[in-house]
């Protein structure tokens, strides 16, 4: 006879970290139609071509690391599951990585024409260094051991997006597209939920290792971050030094890279802090949200699933 097929049980938790990222995840549920994003018009309608052209890049590349990290990013991570409720949450957070890819396509519809939106999504499917890094975390997701797999998929969620996201937060510092924006802190923190309880499972698996297999593993890990940020230093001049913000997104990029490496338990690389990031943008990821009913379309947050104030301690559980 096969081996019995085993229904999950909420009311036998294993583990009680799956139940409150469940409890969580489910909470801050939202939909990018319920944002009024043709609000923004007139902000967009005032901004210059090069910030049209920033805009819409940005956004581009996020779409296309949301594409990877719903269609093969949680897939790779469910082939090695501890609980069956771990399941479960790792099927909510790929269901909310696909709710994010169609978001910047909701931005997309409603800033761009037609011709825009297929410039855009050419210039994603071919930059060099957004395919190198889409393609770096692919590759580990397929043959990868599975707690590379899990230091790929935090380094993504909590390092690699924040190139995309300082653009959104630095224009909400400045009170434009605030729409948008809203759509990026409802995006930020669940990402912040993701990277946390992913890093959580990586350290359960980490400390089963030898000494010596967890030192291999840390110089594997280290090497990658360097890698990466040299691909993304590129990026990040390709982006933003038409419009001069490339330093300042860098140091924004190195306190994230730190966050990465502290979900997974490990110390800071970068001396970089979050007095040294622009004031701006941190004031935009604190900023709260006016909430409205869930089913009507009057203000920009929801009170299912409030937009709180994002802080370090969001970092941890």
């Amino acid at each position: 006879m096969s081996e019995q097929y085993k229904p999950i049980n909420w009311n036998k938790i294993e583990d009680a970290i799956d139940k409150a990222t469940w409890e969580k995840l489910t909470e801050q549920f939202w939909l990018d139609t319920r944002i009024p994003l043709s609000n923004d018009l007139d902000d967009w309608r005032k901004m210059t071509k090069a910030e049209h052209n920033l805009v819409g890049k940005v956004f581009g590349g996020l779409t296309l690391l949301d594409t990877l990290q719903s269609q093969d990013g949680m897939t790779s991570l469910k082939e090695n599951i501890r609980t069956q409720q771990e399941e479960a949450v790792l099927n909510n957070i790929e269901f909310m990585e696909s709710v994010h890819a169609k978001s910047y396509s909701s931005i997309f519809e409603t800033l761009n024409t037609e011709a825009e939106i297929n410039e855009i999504f050419a210039w994603a499917e071919t930059d060099e260094f957004l395919q190198y890094k889409a393609q770096k975390i692919n590759d580990i997701y397929h043959n990868g051991t599975p707690l590379q797999r899990k230091i790929a998929s935090v380094f993504l969620e909590t390092f690699l997006f924040y190139s995309g996201f300082y653009t959104p937060l630095y224009y909400l510092g400045h009170n434009k597209l605030n729409n948008v924006a809203e759509i990026i802190k409802l995006i930020l923190r669940d990402e912040s939920v993701h990277g946390t309880y992913i890093g959580y499972k990586f350290q359960l698996g980490f400390n089963e290792l030898s000494e010596t297999e967890q030192a291999d593993l840390k110089m594997w890990m280290y090497d990658l971050v360097f890698d990466l940020y040299s691909n993304e230093e590129k990026y990040t001049h390709e982006l933003y030094d038409e419009i001069g913000w490339t330093e300042s997104v860098l140091t924004f990029l190195r306190y994230n890279a730190n966050k990465a490496l502290m979900n997974l338990g490990q110390d800071p690389l970068f001396p970089d802090g979050a007095e040294d990031v622009n004031s701006v943008v941190m004031n935009g990821i604190s900023t709260t949200t006016s909430n409205h009913d869930f089913f009507s379309q009057v203000g920009n947050g929801y009170r299912l699933g409030e937009v709180e104030v994002m802080s370090d301690e969001d970092y941890n559980f």
